[in-house]
């Protein structure tokens, strides 16, 4: 497929949680020569945990694996987290060190009163590439709740696993990130030889046992269920289909530098995905649509809405109500500011916790499951009249325009980006959002979700 196609990138969208999961492990299953991980959150659940296993699996056949993750909600066990980076095969980095692994209690407090910004500033970027040919980019971080296994609280989401072309700037990417002074080895994070480090250490037995551990836990069939074990392992009988699916194109790669911006004091600065983005919105000559679990603009992203619909760019934005939101101080910044959005004439429809859409996205549901988990809105998409697409990790708040590093692919390709944009305006369906405008969707939460959002 790469060698019919010299200079593109072939992209195919996942859009259920099940695909999602199922190319990943496949992709890591399957890895000959080496694995590049980056994530904004690691949980140790079980997801998490499977994920963390199916690496060591793979360093134990000789891959070379490369991890890089946030620090700010990384969720490992110093020991484990020591032990996976002792492996000869693997090499695990943290990003901007300042509030977990490896710093004690009094640390963290003190860079929270010295470093405002520092500790606010996080590597917000997901991605995946394998043997620098394949690559996956998009909202997902590595926790159940990205891929439909949480039993409480699940996200609709949008990956792009890509294929030649863009991966080598993806790999790229990766290898700036890598080199970066903000990315910190594991072992150095714990060798304790000063105040703001803790002191932790792992033996051959211990770093053998935390392996066998992890080993025994993706061998119980209560933890790595068999249908899903052979659902992997029957991922290439889908291949026809997605090299059927699958579209040769031209993509291009935008992502933040390290450290974002240069502004080392107040909260701003913008970077390269922001402008990015400013100006595809700003190249708009019929619609604008929009998909983002926060809907916080800032008052430069205010005025370019404003000046968009000044020339009768129809903008049409897919974002969280009350009910569904994982995230109420973020809803707050935008209720407070939605009346405001609305008389620009921008229309905006909130996502239902149980969108009749979800019985399609969510594969593991059944006309049988008595409570479905509450879905929530997670993907981050824009589109461009309809010929556009851009689907990465950028929220529409400012975080994401001024402190989060972040990453995407703007694909050109009108078939896909129209696919994208039905995708979008199927959620935005009655049935599957409120009309902020008419449906008055702060009523639909629950009495304690509202009051806890006044308080």
């Amino acid at each position: 497929q790469i060698a019919a196609h010299p200079g593109k990138t072939g992209v195919h969208v996942l859009e259920t949680g099940a695909e999602a999961l199922l190319a990943r492990a496949w992709l890591v299953e399957n890895a000959r020569q080496s694995i590049e991980v980056q994530y904004f959150i690691w949980s140790s659940d079980n997801i998490g945990t499977l994920a963390a296993e199916a690496l060591l699996r793979a360093a134990g056949r000789g891959v070379r694996v490369r991890v890089i993750v946030d620090d700010l909600l990384i969720d490992a066990p110093d020991k484990a987290l020591l032990a996976l980076a002792r492996h000869p095969k693997i090499d695990i980095r943290i990003y901007n060190p300042k509030t977990s692994v490896g710093t004690p209690l009094h640390a963290r407090l003190q860079n929270a009163l010295t470093d405002v910004r520092g500790v606010n500033q996080r590597m917000h970027d997901k991605t995946l590439v394998v043997d620098g040919k394949v690559a996956i980019t998009g909202g997902r971080n590595m926790a159940a709740e990205y891929f439909d296994f949480n039993h409480e609280y699940n996200f609709r989401d949008r990956d792009a696993l890509l294929l030649g072309g863009a991966v080598a700037e993806v790999q790229a990417n990766f290898d700036t990130f890598w080199g970066s002074a903000l990315c910190v080895e594991v072992e150095t994070l714990y060798d304790g030889l000063g105040l703001m480090q803790k002191n932790v250490r792992v033996d051959d037995e211990q770093i053998q046992q935390v392996y066998r551990e992890l080993h025994a836990y993706a061998k119980s069939p209560d933890n790595f269920a068999p249908e899903v074990r052979a659902a992997i392992a029957d991922t290439p009988s889908s291949f026809a289909r997605l090299a059927r699916q699958m579209r040769w194109t031209d993509v291009e790669l935008i992502a933040d530098k390290p450290g974002k911006n240069d502004n080392r004091v107040r909260l701003g600065g913008g970077g390269q995905t922001s402008l990015t983005l400013a100006r595809l919105v700003q190249g708009a000559k019929q619609r604008v649509v929009i998909q983002s679990p926060y809907l916080v603009p800032s008052d430069e992203a205010i005025a370019l809405l404003g000046e968009v619909r000044s020339r009768g760019v129809g903008v049409r934005i897919s974002t969280n109500s009350m009910a569904s939101t994982d995230n109420l101080p973020a809803f707050s910044g935008y209720r407070n500011q939605r009346e405001k959005l609305l008389a620009l004439g921008l229309q905006i429809f909130e996502y239902q916790p149980a969108p009749a859409v979800q019985q399609q996205l969510v594969q593991r549901l059944t006309a049988a499951t008595r409570t479905a988990p509450v879905f929530s809105l997670h993907a981050k998409t824009l589109v461009i009249d309809g010929k556009t697409v851009y689907i990465g990790t950028y929220n529409f708040d400012p975080r994401s325009q001024n402190l989060n590093t972040e990453v995407g692919v703007i694909i050109h390709d009108e078939a896909l980006a129209r696919e994208v944009e039905a995708s979008i305006e199927t959620d935005m369906a009655p049935g599957n959002s409120w009309n902020a405008a008419t449906d008055d969707p702060d009523q639909q939460a629950s009495q304690p979700k509202r009051s806890k959002e006044r308080s």
